[in-house]
């Protein structure tokens, strides 16, 4: 999975800036479509995806050390096994691979679909059960479906255009899902023994011109969601209503994720994908890794238990 050189160093160097009166870091990637941030407390690294370059990144902030790793397959999500793993969800299927020596256990393919049907977003639930959505790239109505996988795999959704924010609440009761271009998060009701969903309902509903990407609860119960085309990451309150917003220097931040030892940093991913030489020329950060204290701690993510 991954190529044969492993993992290899970017000399690409942070740099701090301001914007709407916050401060904050970036690495200036160049990623088309950063995705899937994943604080790996194991490791005390950060790892995400270039889902269209193919590239898997990671990012150890005590050492400033940056690395990418090519891959065979797109892939856009993971979850942690252990210090040495991580699931990881790619076009092929579900698979394990080691981050170490780049084995890579294949598990199981997603159930037969049309060959441009890809993953998007995923997590790991309080579980140890992992969520993935998939899409057609080019996105294409109605082609992808959200899945659950215990050691196999459970269709949650059919019909999904483009699946994101999964994110569960540190009470287990909550967990949140969006199909994108529904403008609409939506709040799974979940038994908190077990995690069986008890029901669906309205969370929030994105009227302005940014549609719902990639969320994560915080540890106080709120749930911050990145708007593509929006420029900002909102944060919801359990009840759905907006507490705050943070306004971005990149108009397609697709996903957040707490880290850092305290857990105390979100991370943004970002994207460059659809954007035109005139709009890049605004955007000089778009696809770079963001980095802010906002104040609030996150949650650790819970292991892959189900294999």
């Amino acid at each position: 999975m991954l190529g044969r050189d492993g993992f290899l160093p970017l000399p690409v160097q942070p740099v701090e800036g301001h914007f709407e009166g916050r401060s904050f870091t970036a690495l200036p990637l160049q990623d088309t479509l950063g995705e899937g941030p994943l604080w790996h407390h194991g490791r005390d690294a950060l790892l995400w995806f270039d889902i269209t370059g193919r590239f898997l990144l990671r990012l150890t902030p005590d050492t400033g050390l940056l690395e990418s790793a090519k891959l065979s397959e797109t892939a856009s999500a993971a979850g942690i096994i252990d210090d040495h793993s991580i699931l990881l969800a790619t076009s092929a299927g579900l698979g394990c691979l080691d981050v170490d020596n780049g084995a890579w256990r294949p598990l199981m393919p997603f159930p037969a679909a049309a060959a441009d049907v890809r993953p998007n977003d995923g997590r790991c639930d309080p579980w140890g059960r992992f969520w993935i959505g998939t899409m057609a790239d080019p996105v294409r109505p109605d082609s992808g479906a959200l899945y659950r996988f215990d050691g196999t795999l459970t269709v949650l959704r059919q019909s999904v255009t483009v699946p994101n924010a999964i994110a569960f609440a540190p009470d287990r009761r909550t967990a949140y899902f969006a199909d994108s271009p529904t403008r609409t998060i939506v709040a799974l009701d979940l038994d908190a023994e077990d995690g069986t969903i008890l029901g669906t309902r309205p969370f929030a509903r994105l009227d302005g011109p940014g549609i719902p990407d990639g969320a994560v609860v915080d540890a106080e119960g709120f749930l911050w969601n990145a708007e593509w085309d929006g420029a900002r990451l909102t944060r919801y309150a359990p009840d759905g209503r907006i507490a705050s917003i943070l306004r971005l220097p990149v108009s397609r931040p697709t996903c957040p994720a707490f880290g850092g030892p305290d857990l105390r940093t979100l991370f943004i991913t970002s994207a460059r994908y659809g954007l035109d030489a005139a709009d890049l020329a605004r955007e000089p950060l778009a696809g770079a890794l963001l980095a802010f204290d906002v104040g609030v701690a996150g949650q650790a993510e819970p292991a892959v238990t189900c294999l």
